[in-house]
């Protein structure tokens, strides 16, 4: 009786489980059907495979109907979003190696500035990083976004990367000294090797977070020439009134899939990381 109670309830928990994935899944598969219909099945049916399949979205809107095509704006976002990732990385890694493994003054002091710049809404920065920005000369190029990576300007993967190191046993450093390795070396031969897991979870937020952002992009870029997949997606609505709008699904589609596939390459490291950046030794 008992045994049957519980198969019961393990039923009713997939069933539930079901519905609830195919309500999160339900608008990528209603827009990878749209990609296939006409404006007019778009708005009149919540269908999501189309009557009358119409083929050519695709190649339609990868060729674009302005000066400019979706690969440019494709080829602009990894131009953008590879060297961003990438700093951040690099410049997340040696910050949280310093605040974890060093003492120094005003240590404590630096690391509690660091993590209030986390509760500062980006929104109130713009404006002074645009003047900024704007007279040093950057505006309309990718530097707004490369440069402040390479500063460590991310206190979000600094503050999950001190946490990892500081998850990593002291003990690995003593042993290493004792071997006649200095700072650096410890970091590079003993201490990267373990920090796989954080730094992929580093580079699948930033390259997703990167790839995604709006708001950023619209404010230090206002050459065509160089949108990203945000803007360039926003752009082919406003070439005129009317629009098809499964080519606008289609690259759509086309542009989530580079995180997408990221994203499922990193899996195993991104989970593991997410699971270990919260621990202390």
């Amino acid at each position: 009786m008992i045994g049957k109670k519980h198969s019961a309830s393990k039923i009713v928990s997939y069933i539930f489980l079901i519905l609830l994935a195919y309500i999160m899944v339900y608008p990528l598969l209603w827009m990878v059907g749209a990609a296939f219909k006409t404006n007019e099945e778009i708005f009149t049916t919540l269908s999501l495979f189309p009557k009358k399949p119409v083929f050519g979205a695709f190649s339609a809107g990868w060729k674009g109907s302005g000066q400019y095509g979706f690969n440019t704006f494709m080829l602009n976002t990894f131009l953008l979003v590879v060297p961003t990732v990438l700093f951040t990385v690099v410049s997340s890694t040696l910050i949280g190696y310093g605040f974890a493994r060093f003492d120094f003054p005003l240590k404590k002091l630096f690391f509690v500035i660091m993590l209030s710049t986390m509760m500062l809404p980006a929104t109130v920065i713009i404006i002074p990083r645009y003047i900024f920005f704007k007279n040093l000369g950057w505006l309309d190029t990718y530097l707004p976004f490369i440069v402040p990576a390479l500063l460590g300007c991310f206190p979000f993967f600094n503050f999950m990367m001190v946490q990892f190191f500081r998850s990593l046993p002291l003990e690995l450093d003593e042993s290493a000294k004792l071997d006649g390795c200095n700072s650096f070396t410890i970091l590079v031969r003993i201490l990267l090797p373990l920090c796989k897991a954080a730094m992929f979870s580093v580079v699948v937020f930033q390259f997703v977070w990167t790839w995604n952002d709006f708001m950023n992009a619209l404010v230090y870029i206002s050459s065509v020439a160089k949108y990203p997949v945000a803007l360039g997606l926003r752009m082919t609505m406003d070439i005129s009134t009317e629009f098809a709008w499964n080519q606008i699904m289609a690259m759509s589609l086309v542009s989530i899939l580079p995180p997408i596939i990221l994203f499922f390459a990193a899996q195993k490291y991104f989970v593991e990381g997410i699971s270990t950046t919260g621990m202390k030794n």
